[in-house]
């Protein structure tokens, strides 16, 4: 076996780890969000101590769901990590600029319905999505 060899096959296996690390802290992320948004209905009955809990649990989850996504980018090669920036960089932007319409539009009651941060969220991944599959296909 090569020395490339080992070394590609390290750097797969490493990728591959951080991949995992990073699917886990991400689902544990939504977990505490789905507690903190529905636990206040459901479990608790409004009691404010315990919604401040479970959302100080998901802000500290989302901390490690950010150190695992940086882990990650670092130990990607340097097209992926690219591709990653220029995705993040457009869906980024992409959320200010629609976000900030999407707010206009509520607030000048140019649309009925109030302006919802789940749309927002769910178009800003979209276009990172589509970011990254646009991005792979042209540098790879």
């Amino acid at each position: 076996m090569t020395k490339a060899t080992t070394h590609s096959g390290d750097w797969k296996s490493r990728t591959t780890k951080n991949t995992a690390n990073l699917a886990f802290w991400t689902a544990l992320w939504l977990a505490t969000l789905a507690l903190a948004t529905f636990g206040y209905k459901f479990l608790w009955a409004d009691n404010t101590l315990l919604s401040m809990l479970a959302i100080g649990l998901n802000i500290a989850v989302g901390i490690g769901m950010i150190l695992a996504n940086k882990r990650h980018l670092k130990g990607l090669d340097e097209m992926h990590q690219k591709v990653q920036l220029e995705a993040m960089g457009l869906a980024l932007g992409a959320g200010l600029v629609g976000g900030f319409a999407y707010a206009l539009l509520d607030t000048t009651n140019v649309i009925s319905h109030d302006a919802e941060l789940s749309l927002l969220i769910g178009g800003m991944g979209l276009v990172y999505l589509a970011a990254v599959i646009i991005g792979v296909r042209r540098y790879a």
